[in-house]
């Protein structure tokens, strides 16, 4: 058995770069939260305040050391620091907002990113433009603040947004990718994209019924019924008048 020698400069070199990189992780969990708190008060919002509530949950999530390795070598980054970390990977951090119906899709990132401390980066609608496999949501990069001790800084955070619908199927199409390594037999592609346009069917049936259910006055969803006729007069009775 071979025993390697690590000195204590070693040891030390290793645990600021432990370091390190825990404060860089942190600052986009510290952004990914500051996203979580905005879609939480909107949803409190809806929830008190109107009728409808269009968030049905809200997942988050942050990248993990082994994940940003593996996109830095997919781009071809072969000697990255934080710097070009910063500059190359924007979806470190992550919030995924999933709606009842598409319209809320756009209602709630025009709510999100009209704030003023919100800063779009970039928009990717595989909405209205599907990728090849059936996959649709609504991506977006944002910037938000976050204040630390040390003064503000600008955080990156990728917010998708998409149906229920939407969120089946793609959680369904990851399985499924995932078992076959990727390598998905052609008839199981096919019965994915049947899958989609399925789902894209149902969010568009859903959403219309939900509009004629809600654009209809409640008194012609439900009418009274009609009064009921008049009870006939009770006659009174004859007076008895004495002799």
């Amino acid at each position: 058995m071979t025993t390697v020698h690590v000195t204590e400069a070693t040891i030390n070199q290793a645990r600021e770069l432990r370091d390190e990189l825990q404060r860089f992780l942190r600052e986009y969990e510290f952004g990914m939260r500051e996203v979580e708190t905005k879609i939480s008060i909107l949803r409190d919002e809806f929830t008190h305040d109107h009728a409808y509530n269009p968030i049905e949950h809200v997942k988050s999530r942050l990248k993990s050391p082994d994940s940003i390795v593996e996109k830095l070598a997919r781009k071809g980054i072969d000697e990255p620091d934080f710097d070009r970390i910063r500059a190359d990977i924007t979806d470190i951090a992550g919030v995924r907002v999933t709606c009842s119906f598409v319209a809320d899709v756009y209602r709630l990132f025009d709510l999100l990113t009209a704030q003023d401390d919100v800063t779009v980066r970039t928009v990717k609608d595989y909405i209205a433009q599907p990728k090849a496999n059936g996959y649709k949501s609504l991506h977006a990069i944002i910037e938000v603040p976050v204040f630390l001790s040390t003064g503000a800084l600008s955080v990156p955070v990728e917010v998708q947004f998409r149906t229920i619908a939407m969120d089946f199927w793609a959680s369904l199409e990851h399985k499924i990718y995932y078992k076959f390594s990727n390598q998905v037999p052609a008839h199981l592609v096919d019965s994915l994209s049947d899958a989609a346009d399925a789902a894209a069917e149902l969010d568009s049936r859903m959403e219309r019924l939900h509009r004629e259910a809600h654009g209809v006055p409640q008194r012609q969803l439900a009418p009274p019924p009609p009064p009921a006729p008049p009870a006939p007069p009770v006659a009174s009775p004859p007076r008895v008048v004495g002799v």
